[in-house]
Formats: structure tokens, C-alpha cells, sequence
């Protein structure tokens, strides 16, 4: 697979609690000089990105983020104005407390009321795989696509792990129709994209394959290379 093609699925991010907007807007620049899905950004930094975006790339914001048990009203505040500012895409975090209860119906319901909200915009719903049995990920693959959201994602990238081919795997077996996967955390290679892709995500939440690109823009440079290095 082509790197351009890998990029095209990347979800480029910066969501450190220390990113500043000069690091925001980087992000956003990087989104657009190689060709990303979007560029994911704190909420606090959607309208400045969206206006500096002017359009190129798709902005993606994080709500409920990264715990998830921020009340439902809350969570649709947040949804709403992150739109108003500009965002296009919408990646929420699942409330595993209600989970932990068996309170499946105000996890499918909350997350309908986000999606009814957002509308065409695109949802993603982050279970956080590394802290749920196998049963917990079947179950809100479930839930999920139920719920009507777009994409089930595995990660946060900040609780104890990120995403696994095994999860992938796993979603791929139990989604539903129309449920799309991404992949999120700790994703470090091309290679390591490359199947994830392979095992059936559509998008992948990363830094790093930008800066595998702009590496291997460099050294192509270096080497003097006449290959076609556009993304």
C-alpha cells in the first residue's frame, strides 16, 4: 500500500493537554499538505482551526473526553457548539460506568441523542478496548451501531493502551451494517497502519505516519530522488 493511500485514513492528532494553538494549527497544516481525513484537535482550538482550515481539511474534535461519564446534556453541549465553531467530525467517549452497571439502554440511547444531534456530521464512538472484557467490546460493537454513530473506535490514547489488531479484528466480526472502524493509539509504523487497515479499519488516529512522510520527504530530498513524493 502507498503511503498517500495510509494518509488518506489519518485522522492527524494533537490532543496533548499541553498543545498550544501554534501546535494546533501545525496540525491543521500537516492534515492538509498530506492529504489527511482530518486533523483532530482539542475542542477549545475548533473555531480558530476551522477558519485557518478555510475548508482543506475536515476538523475533528473529541467530547467527553477521555473519561466518557461527563453527563449526557453535557456531552450534546459540547457536540453542538463544536459544530457551530466549525467542526466536521464529532469523536465522543463511551460511558463505560454505565457499562460496568449493564445500563445498555442509556448507553445506546445516549448516543442516539448525539447522533440525532450532529446529523450529517460524522460520529465516532470510543469504546477504550484496553479496559473492557471481550464480552464489553462485543456488546458495544452492539450498541454502537444501533446507536446509528458512523465509526466504533478503540482508543483515547491516554488510558493504558491503544489500539490492537486483535480489537479490529474483533469489531470487524461483530458491527453491523454501515459501521465503519478506527483504529487509535500507539499506532507507530507503516506497516503496523497497514494492518490495521488490512483487518478492516477505514480510519487510523495518529501522528506519527505524518512524520514517517515528512521523513521520508526529507530523505528523498537528500537523495537527490526525482520520484513523484507529492501525498
Amino acid at each position: 500500500m502507498q503511503i498517500n493511500e495510509i494518509l488518506r485514513r489519518c485522522d492527524h492528532t494533537v490532543l496533548d493537554r499541553k498543545a498550544g494553538l501554534s501546535e494546533v494549527l501545525q496540525c491543521v497544516d500537516d492534515a492538509i499538505a498530506f492529504g489527511c481525513a482530518s486533523a483532530c484537535i482539542p475542542s477549545c482550538y475548533v473555531k480558530e482551526a476551522a477558519a485557518h482550515a478555510g475548508g482543506r481539511t475536515k476538523i475533528c474534535t473529541v467530547i467527553g473526553f477521555p473519561n466518557g461519564y461527563t453527563p449526557t446534556e453535557i456531552k450534546l453541549a459540547e457536540l453542538r457548539l463544536a459544530l457551530a465553531d466549525g467542526a466536521d467530525e464529532i469523536d465522543t467517549v463511551v460511558n463505560l460506568c454505565h457499562l460496568r452497571d449493564g445500563r445498555y439502554d442509556l448507553i445506546k440511547e445516549e448516543l442516539r441523542r448525539l447522533k440525532a444531534a450532529a446529523g450529517d456530521r460524522v460520529l465516532k464512538v470510543i469504546i477504550e478496548t484496553c479496559l473492557l472484557t471481550e464480552e464489553e467490546k462485543i456488546a458495544l460493537c452492539s450498541l454502537v451501531t444501533e446507536s446509528g454513530a458512523d465509526y466504533i473506535k478503540t482508543s483515547t490514547g491516554f488510558s493504558t493502551a491503544g489500539a490492537t489488531f486483535a480489537d479490529v479484528e474483533l469489531f470487524s466480526r461483530h458491527i453491523g451494517e454501515g459501521m465503519k472502524i478506527k483504529a487509535a493509539g500507539g499506532i507507530s509504523s507503516l506497516d503496523d497502519a497497514e494492518k490495521f487497515i488490512a483487518l478492516g479499519a477505514d480510519r487510523l488516529g495518529t501522528s506519527r505516519i505524518v512524520k514517517i512522510a515528512k521523513a521520508k520527504l526529507k530523505e528523498d530530498g537528500n537523495n537527490g530522488n526525482d520520484q513523484d513524493t507529492s501525498y
